[in-house]
């Protein structure tokens, strides 16, 4: 078979295969695990025998030979050099593991990892990638948002991108949109993933947000220039969203979505699952209660839970939300049990509280003393009532 470029360079064969195979193709990413991306290339184009991984989970299973065919009906035209030129004309680039800046989280994914990432990134980060994705956040869900999913996700996503934390989501209409919005508007890095070609920014009706994302962020994807998004592969594409961040969040989803399968490949990856509540009402929430009520996702209301999450354990302390002070707080026991017992408008006798209450005469006299001096309680008619400002603070 006739191949117009030079299979033995290692970065062009990891173009090709990222053409050749389709993404989270685990028989193609065994086999290139195995014997490298050039043993393979050369094997597939009849240059040179190899020998097969062996079988088992995430290796070649049936055989080589088997899987061949799919992958040699690919091959007749195929030049990565024309698609690099491609990538080369939007000024982006190509990443593959051996780069130094590539995103470590992807190696946990085996022999679904990607062959390559073809990254577009005006202001690429200096360090590469991976590091600008230490710390990552995924923050995903309905494209069919409400106005209610859409204020949580800004709201997290911006407290999140204002301390550091890269946001990671898919590009789509509806909760992806406004994770990347709320980074954006934040000057934070956030990365969208393609279930395409980058030189498609899918959706078109998305095209001015990616293309913001392109400035201040990164769009990749595993599949060259001129790929097409489809079904098939923006449910793959949601095992790169999950393994590049170290926290996924659900903000809003309903029973059924492509949210929940990046939420189960993070759930597999050991990488902990966040999911914001909604209404019990909510269509739009039933996904995150359905992750929550199994026990994948951890319930969070706000930024600072999700980087708890993130956090070593104990490094993040929680703020509990300020409280409006409580007629009863600050009481001792008896205390408490004596105001109690004590009557809103009419006095009563020291003998009646005593037997009321529960509580000796000494201890009910000392309760009285106290009550009165912090305004809780007064006497009336020969005997005690409560406060009508204890009273009054009681019923609000």
């Amino acid at each position: 078979m006739d191949i117009a470029f030079d299979i033995d360079d290692p970065i062009l064969a990891r173009a090709a295969w990222s053409r050749l195979a389709e993404p989270a193709d685990r028989q193609a990413g065994a086999l290139v695990g195995a014997v490298g991306a050039v043993a393979a290339l050369r094997w597939l184009a009849g240059a040179d025998p190899v020998a097969a991984p062996a079988a088992g989970p995430g290796g070649i299973g049936g055989g080589l030979e088997q899987v061949r065919e799919r992958w040699r009906a690919r091959l007749d035209g195929l030049d990565p050099r024309r698609e690099l030129r491609a990538l080369g004309r939007l000024g982006g680039h190509l990443m593959t593991p051996a780069d130094p800046g590539w995103p470590d989280g992807l190696a946990d994914l085996g022999s679904e990892a990607p062959f390559c990432l073809w990254v577009r990134a005006d202001q690429a980060p200096a360090e590469g990638l991976g590091e600008a994705l230490r710390p990552a956040a995924a923050v995903v869900g309905s494209r069919a948002a409400t106005a209610y999913g859409e204020m949580v996700t800004g709201a997290i996503a911006s407290d999140l991108a204002g301390r550091g934390v890269a946001i990671i989501s898919g590009g789509a209409f509806g909760i992806d949109a406004a994770a990347h919005r709320a980074a954006l508007a934040e000057g934070g890095f956030t990365v969208a993933v393609m279930a395409g070609g980058v030189d498609r920014l899918y959706p078109a009706g998305n095209q001015r947000l990616l293309e913001a994302v392109v400035r201040q962020g990164a769009v990749i994807s595993e599949l060259p220039p001129g790929a097409a998004p489809r079904r098939e592969r923006f449910l793959a594409r949601n095992r790169l969203i999950a393994a590049l961040a170290q926290v996924t969040v659900v903000t809003e989803a309903g029973w059924r979505s492509g949210a929940q399968r990046t939420a189960a490949v993070a759930a597999q990856l050991l990488r902990p699952v966040a999911a914001v509540p909604g209404p019990v009402s909510s269509a739009s929430s039933a996904g995150c209660h359905k992750l929550i009520r199994q026990g994948l996702a951890t319930l969070v209301t706000g930024a600072d839970e999700v980087r708890e999450l993130m956090a070593p354990l104990g490094t993040v302390t929680l703020v509990e939300p300020a409280a409006a002070a409580g007629p009863l707080d600050g009481l001792a026991p008896p205390d408490r049990q004596v105001l109690d017992a004590l009557p809103l408008r009419q006095g009563a006798g020291l003998t009646a509280l005593v037997a009321s209450s529960g509580l000796s005469t000494p201890e009910v006299m000392a309760a009285l003393s106290r009550l009165e001096r912090c305004g809780r309680a007064v006497q009336s008619g020969g005997g005690w009532r409560k406060s009508r400002l204890f009273a009054q603070a009681a019923a609000r």
